[in-house]
Formats: structure tokens, sequence, C-alpha cells
């Protein structure tokens, strides 16, 4: 019997004596000890009724006990599906319905709030903190560590991420556990991880860099993880001495400039930093050098496909780039259905082992998203220059990635229009430091009225998670229409563009 995701991450731990992760509370967590966690997590689900082919939902504070979940799904053949810790309780009922998953696994302080979502659909709700309590983990400890993976295909889906969809629908992106083999192999030898590294790990297990990209390449080449909650600058700081490598997003980058203990000798043992999920601003790149001496890693992916390129371990780390395809993936750049010149802007798609297999439920989308010979339409804007560096230069679809998370523009817009005192409103993404891209709101007045911007985030903070809330608004008697009536977003980022940025 064969698992692939579960044969080549999980069982090679089992036994094992040395540490895997290392804990903020100073704490650490052997690859045996993780390995019989993952065992008997496994045991839990098939008790509460999950088999091959289940979704599991999970919107859980990061623990290792979150991050054991995800191979205990692989482990018994269910489909994981990880969700924002930020989303509300009416957006899990969106992903819950459209998913249909057999569990919900969540807080159990939240479990006032979606114990009706799980009613609605059909689903059972087992808890999980951030501190590795409730129910799910009271009855793990029931089970046997000793699980015997459930047989899979590599084409058998290990995952669905949903992500943020053109008609301000999420979609769920079906990952396959060849998708994420073969892209965790390939940075594996690409960014030339072993058992010697450790990675300062300190991103959410909810979205793809976290959990496919850091998480899949550290055990895959059985490295250990500094494991920490979040992106604390204490935390990190007193970690970076422990470590080998750093996967961040620039909100990270940013931060660390922001404070005076990072120096040369501070990171000078270091072997690689690595950035994406969000662009990294060429002035980031290079401050970072300048206090460093230490040239950060750009590469670029997408839920639906993992990483599609990187710039090299060695070799050139163009500032403003992601690099060049990964091998095994194809790229290209279209535009009115050829492909374009070198350095002419187009859409960019892409082909490979990594792409996923289409959209849950969604034949339509996947249809015109992925094309029958396997290209992928990636819906960024990019050029590409004479030794093959890719440069992001926009996105076809309206779309920000704000700190790597995703937020449709619609969405926020819809409630933004509701609000008393706004005839309309336009989201559009600016420039920020920190974040890549912040989320901006132009609100039109209504006619004799004088809008509550205080009332109006108290409404977005109630609705949206937090990552989707405007970092700002201004408050216009009209937007700038063509002569077709469509909304001018690109005089608006160009009018309010510099809004974010620090003084030089």
């Amino acid at each position: 019997m064969t698992n692939p995701l579960y044969d080549t991450l999980f069982a090679p731990l089992t036994g094992q004596s040395r540490v895997l992760l290392h804990l903020a509370n100073g704490q650490n967590i052997t690859a045996g000890a993780f390995a019989a966690l993952v065992g008997q997590l496994a045991g839990a689900l098939l008790a509460s009724g999950v088999g091959p082919g289940d979704r599991v939902a999970v919107q859980v504070a990061k623990s290792p006990e979150a991050l054991a979940l995800y191979g205990a799904c692989v482990a018994v053949g269910a489909v994981f599906l990880p969700l924002n810790t930020g989303y509300t309780a009416t957006e899990v009922d969106y992903f819950v319905g459209n998913a249909t998953p057999r569990v919900l696994v969540a807080d159990p302080v939240n479990m006032a709030v979606l114990a009706p979502v799980c009613t609605a659909h059909g689903a059972q709700f087992l808890g999980l903190s951030g501190q590795g309590t409730g129910s799910l983990m009271d009855l793990a400890a029931r089970q046997d560590a000793d699980f015997a993976p459930v047989e899979r295909a590599g084409s058998d889906l290990a995952a669905i991420l949903y992500t943020s969809g053109t008609t301000g629908r999420s979609k769920g992106a079906m990952l396959s556990h060849d998708n994420l083999l073969s892209n965790a192999r390939v940075l594996a030898d690409l960014w030339q991880f072993s058992d010697r590294d450790v990675l300062l790990h300190a991103l959410p297990i909810f979205h793809t860099h976290g959990l496919f990209v850091a998480s899949n390449v550290s055990l895959l080449t059985g490295g250990q993880m500094v494991f920490l909650p979040g992106f604390d600058p204490e935390q990190v700081v007193a970690a970076l001495p422990r470590a080998t490598t750093m996967m961040g997003v620039p909100t990270f980058y940013t931060r660390l400039l922001d404070d005076e203990r990072l120096t040369r000798d501070l990171v000078g043992h270091m072997r690689l930093f690595i950035s994406g999920s969000a662009p990294l601003l060429a002035e980031t790149h290079t401050a970072f050098e300048t206090r460093t001496g230490q040239r950060i890693l750009e590469r670029y992916g997408m839920t639906e496909t993992n990483m599609n390129t990187s710039n090299p371990t060695e070799g050139d780390r163009r500032a403003g780039t992601v690099g060049l395809p990964l091998p095994g993936v194809d790229l290209r750049i279209m535009a009115e259905g050829r492909e374009v010149a070198q350095g002419e802007v187009g859409v960019i798609e892409v082909r490979g082992p990594n792409v996923f297999q289409g959209y849950w439920q969604m034949p339509d989308k996947t249809a015109e998203d992925l094309r029958p010979d396997g290209w992928f339409i990636t819906g960024d804007l990019g050029t590409r220059d004479a030794e093959g560096y890719v440069t992001i230069v926009g996105r076809a679809k309206d779309l920000i990635i704000t700190g790597g998370f995703n937020v449709y523009p619609k969405e926020v817009e819809d409630l933004l229009d509701a609000q008393p005192g706004i005839s309309e409103s336009a989201v559009i993404a600016l420039p920020h430091p920190d974040f890549g891209e912040a989320v901006f709101a132009v609100l039109v007045r209504a006619k004799g009225a004088a809008p509550d911007l205080t009332k109006i985030r108290a409404a977005v903070a109630q609705r949206l998670a937090k990552f989707k809330h405007p970092k700002d608004y201004a408050i216009v008697d009209a937007l700038p229409r063509n002569t077709m009536g469509k909304v001018q977003k690109a005089e608006l980022r160009k009018t309010y563009a510099e809004t974010f940025r620090r003084p030089s």
C-alpha cells in the first residue's frame, strides 16, 4: 500500500529521536513524538467518521498539533482544507457550505458561533485550541499512535485551498499528492535544503507559503524548524542565531529592518533568506543587503500552482524580479492569443506537475482558467528579459495581495456601498512597504451626506477578516470614469500612490 505524501513526508519520522520542532516556549518536539501525534490524530479522524476523499476544514491557530493534523488528514486519505483564522463565521459558512466537509476543526472558544454553521451544512465540530487542547485532542489521546495509512494514488486530492475569484466568490483550488510532492522536491533541490538546515518558521500554516512550501520542504529534507506561532520581532531576533534559513513575506523583512539589532553579526551564519506571497519592493531588497550583506531570494507562486519561479540560490538574485521558471515548469507570456516578444507585457501562463487539478465544483471556471493542454492562465501580468528572468508588473484580474493574502475588491466594495452616506466605492491596491500592497478604499459621499468613517470601519470589522480591511479611506464627490462609464482604477492608483510610502 502506498500513500505518496504520507510515505515521503511523515512515515520517515517514526521512531526518530532527533528534534523536529523548536517551540517559542523553549520546548522541543522530536520527530518520533510528532509522528506519534500524527498517528493519534489520524485515529481520531477515523473515529469521527472521516474517510478517503472526505474534506476536513480547519480554522485553528498555528501549533504543532495543527501541523500534525495536516499529516493526519494525509494518513486517512482525507482532503485538508485550511482556513484563515481571521475569517468571520459568515465567511466560514460559505467555505463549509461549498466544500461540505465531514468535520470542522476550530478553536473551542468559537464553538458557539460556528456550531450553527456545522448544523446548517451537516459537519461535525471538533475543538482544537492554539495550546493543543480541545475535544479533538481528547479523542486523539485515546487512540493508538501506530496508524496504518490509507492507500492513495498520486492523482488523489490532498488539499483544497480557497483563493479569490473574478466574481468575488472564493474558489477551491484542488491540489493532489503529486502536485505538492513535485513542488517540494524541486524547491528542496533548487534551494539546497538538507538535514543540516534549521528553518525559522514564523509563517501561518493555513496558507500555501507556510504549509506547502516551508513545512513540506523541511519535512522532505529531514531538517528542523524553529516553529513560532507568528512573526514577533523579539522571538525572531532571538531565534535567528540557531537558524540557517528563513522564509517570510515582505513584512517580515521590513520589520526586521526597523530593528537596530539586525546586523551582519546577527545573520552572518544564515544560509538563505527567502521572500514571497507578496511583491518585495526593490528598495527593501537593497536595504536588507546593505544592512546584512545577505541578498533575499524572491520567488513567485500561487495557490493553484504552489511555486512557479525563483531567483537562483547560486547566481544573480535580481531585485524586482521573481527569477526563472522552476525546473519542470513551463512558463510563457501571452497577449491576444500569441506569445509576446522579449520585454513585452502579457499574461503569465504556466504548465507543469505543480499545476492544480481545477476548482472545486466549478467546472466552468476551471475550463476558463485551465487550458485542455495543461496551461494555467495565472491572470498576472509580467515580462521576461533576455536571460529569462520574470518580472511581475500587475494583474489582469482585479486582485489585491496584501501580506500574502488575497483580497477581491468587489467583496469589500459591496459592503462599503451598503453603508449610510455612501453612494458607491472603489477598492484598490496601493504600494505598501510592509505588506507589498495595501487595501485602500475610495468612497463617494451621497448627495448632502456626511459619511461617518468610525461607523464604516466598525461595520467592516464586524463582517470581514482583518486582512481585508482598508488601511485607509478617501472620501470624494465622484469617481473617475471613461467614456463607457467604467471606473478608472488606474487613475485612482496614480492619485493615491504615495499614501503609504515611508519618507526617505
